[in-house]
């Protein structure tokens, strides 16, 4: 009887199955988004106002200690970069132990331990849990502050910024925030070398003792831990911390511009620019368009399947990926959308970006099917953050933090589901403003800038923010006679016409590693050679002739293309300035410019495929910078007489295959010294 019921079961299953025919050209009905049963982290709170989050969990023995400092963002001024050193000094050193010291320790128990100026973090195995919070305690409570720490740190940070100061990317995001906030916002201004410098011990020490206060605190532990057992290991470790008065700051409304402005950096070493439509929206983390605006931005400029990357890589070829993002903050939200392209095509990739911001206001331009795709993508993404246990620390640090609804993540899905093509089509205007927006254009103007008047006034900035004030030279100054006057402050062109022979030797350190390189050329029989070496290792070695380029590393050998190796014969000449006016290189003047605080003319040259830019001091003729699109940017300082010749001794080094900046340094320069065959080999 049980077999002749299961049939008949099986019988009525399969008939239903094949009556009911599925229509595969309608997307299936979605189900109900369910009301997720996220768990809850218990709490507590020390008499101090610390507020403590704890969520167990016992599969892994592991347990991480999270803190964060919620304080309003502050203006750093003169100071700028104080806040990024707090972190790392506090981290450095106790009155109780030595950098060295803790390191040791942290190591011998496999934890870590990370500090910045408002946050911390400490994990390790949960059988070391009292080691780990005697160690992150004294670091966070008994900093010694050691000035010869600050000192490394700062040299450090020098570094880190000498390297974004020739970024694209880098220049794009300063310019962006310097025109979205204004220098005295503390969202738009700027670190430097200056700024870095002036930080002095006292000055971490006073951020520290009036920001590092418990009633602004929250910490959150996760991993194998009871709430019992954190409650007496935090009271232990975190109860005599003592509160305090934390200033709170206040500043001024940001507006966007009243119709779009380009604001373009000139950067001639680029072979990309990079672009950035941006402009501040009214956009908080609480706000109850939060997650309909972020449904709004993925269709734009969220994914590979978006309107932005769609356009500009699939349709146009015109970049490897064109994205956008609404960014919701306490203070003042911002779009963006931005794409690194092609620097023939920088007009054109602005028309199609400007053009999809329109687009998207069109009435009822968002379809069903874009809706369907950015709900998945964001349900995924969702779905994916809640197989981490932390996942639910950060939900509550989250909720109390940002001032969220208490049931915002539990109803997230839910709430993600029930928005619909109308509301998205009715939102867009409010946050999507393609006539309001400032266009950052970071590339090689020269190429482009013509063509930028049809999106808005255009204005030229530095690369360190400011409105560039164009200098005119004087109308009696030639192109030509800038190089006349070049030729004559490194020796004359008698003396630089008796260089028949060089041979260089220079040294830089990359990430603790020492690099050398050796240069020789010799003129009359047209050859020259480029060495680049690690220890006795030899790295890459480029040989140089009037016929080719042929670049050796790694034992392969290859010849370069016609433009990057016409671009390095310029070797050859030794000083290539000296025949500009009988190779047929043309010359043109392109006023004065601001290099690293020193007026200079530019003068852009052209031969054939190969196109620089360089740039001499108006007070004393000295080459002080070059740009090409090929061989990238070169900084050049410390000139120095050798045999009645100048020669710069520290040529700093930005080239576009090169992850860092390297400084070299010239410490053997010799003049018309005998090459022999075996000095080429």
């Amino acid at each position: 009887m049980k077999k002749v019921i299961i049939y008949i079961i099986f019988v009525l299953f399969t008939v239903g199955s094949v009556n009911a025919q599925v229509d595969r050209t309608k997307y299936p009905e979605p189900g109900v988004a369910p009301t997720l049963n996220i768990g809850n982290a218990e709490t507590f709170t020390l008499p101090n106002g610390l507020k403590v989050y704890v969520v167990e969990n016992h599969k892994l023995p592991r347990i991480t200690f999270s803190l964060i400092l919620d304080r309003d963002p502050i203006l750093e001024g003169d100071k700028a970069g104080l806040t990024s050193m707090v972190g790392e000094l506090i981290r450095s050193g106790t009155t109780l132990h030595t950098k060295e010291q803790l390191d040791e320790a942290i190591d011998q128990i496999g934890a870590s331990i990370s500090v910045s100026s408002t946050s911390a973090t400490a994990s390790s195995l949960s059988k070391y849990k009292t080691e780990l919070l005697n160690l992150f305690s004294e670091i966070l409570f008994q900093p010694s502050f050691p000035a010869v720490e600050l000192d490394k740190i700062k040299k450090q940070f020098i570094s880190g910024l000498a390297s974004q100061k020739d970024d694209p990317k880098s220049i794009s995001n300063v310019i962006s925030n310097a025109v979205l906030y204004g220098k005295n916002h503390p969202y738009g201004e700027r670190e430097t070398e200056v700024t870095i410098g002036n930080v002095e011990v006292v000055d971490i020490q006073n951020y520290y003792n009036t920001y590092f206060k418990p009633n602004i605190g929250y910490l959150a532990i996760v991993g194998d831990i009871t709430k019992k057992e954190a409650e007496k290991l935090v009271k232990q470790h975190f109860g005599n911390w003592k509160k305090g008065k934390v200033p709170t700051h206040s500043w001024p409304a940001v507006k966007g511009p009243e119709e779009n402005q380009v604001i373009l950096v000139d950067r001639p070493s680029s072979v990309q620019s990079v672009i950035n439509v941006t402009y501040p929206v009214a956009l908080e983390p609480n706000s109850s368009e939060r997650i309909s605006s972020s449904l709004l931005s993925y269709i734009l400029g969220g994914g590979s399947s978006s309107r932005l990357f769609m356009n500009l890589r699939e349709n146009k070829g015109y970049t490897y990926g064109a994205y956008s993002s609404l960014s919701p903050d306490k203070l003042i939200g911002s779009f963006s959308a931005n794409a690194s392209v092609r620097t023939e095509v920088t007009d054109s990739s602005v028309y199609q970006m400007l053009y999809e911001l329109k687009h998207l206001l069109d009435e009822n331009t968002i379809t069903e099917e874009e809706l369907v795709a950015a709900k998945a993508y964001l349900t995924g993404s969702f779905g994916r953050s809640l197989e981490s246990p932390s996942t639910i620390a950060s939900f509550a640090l989250n909720s109390e933090i940002q001032k969220l609804p208490k049931d915002y993540y539990k109803n997230y899905l839910k709430n993600l589901d029930a928005v619909t093509v109308r509301e998205l089509n009715k939102l867009a205007p409010k946050y999507i403003k393609p006539s309001n927006a400032y266009v950052v254009i970071v590339g090689n103007a020269a190429e482009f800038k013509e063509k930028l008047g049809e999106f808005g006034k255009v204005t030229h900035y530095t690369a360190e923010g400011d409105v560039e004030v164009k200098k005119e030279a004087d109308a009696s100054v030639s192109a030509g006679a800038v190089i006349e006057k070049y030729l004559l402050a490194i020796g004359g062109k008698e003396k630089v016409s008796s260089i028949n022979t060089l041979r260089q030797e220079a040294e830089a350190e990359v990430q603790g590693m020492k690099i050398s390189q050796v240069i020789q050329v010799d003129k009359k029989q047209g050859k020259a050679l480029h060495l680049t070496l690690m220890g006795p290792q030899e790295l890459s070695r480029l040989t140089i002739t009037r016929d080719k380029v042929t670049a050796t590393s790694m034992g392969a050998e290859q010849d370069l293309p016609a433009a990057a190796g016409n671009a390095l014969k310029a070797m050859l000449d030794i000083v290539p300035e000296l025949n500009y006016a009988s190779n047929g290189t043309m010359l043109s003047l392109d006023g004065i410019s601001d290099v690293n605080g020193e007026d200079a003319y530019k003068v852009i040259m052209e031969k054939g495929d190969v196109k620089n830019t360089d740039y001499f001091s108006v007070a004393t003729g000295l080459k002080l910078k070059s740009e090409s699109p090929i061989n990238g940017e070169a900084t050049y300082s410390d000139y120095k007489q050798f045999d009645g010749v100048k020669f710069p001794t520290v040529i700093t080094v930005n080239n576009p295959q090169m992850p860092v900046t390297l400084k070299m340094v010239i410490v053997k320069n010799e003049i018309n010294p005998t090459l022999t065959e075996a000095d080429w080999k």
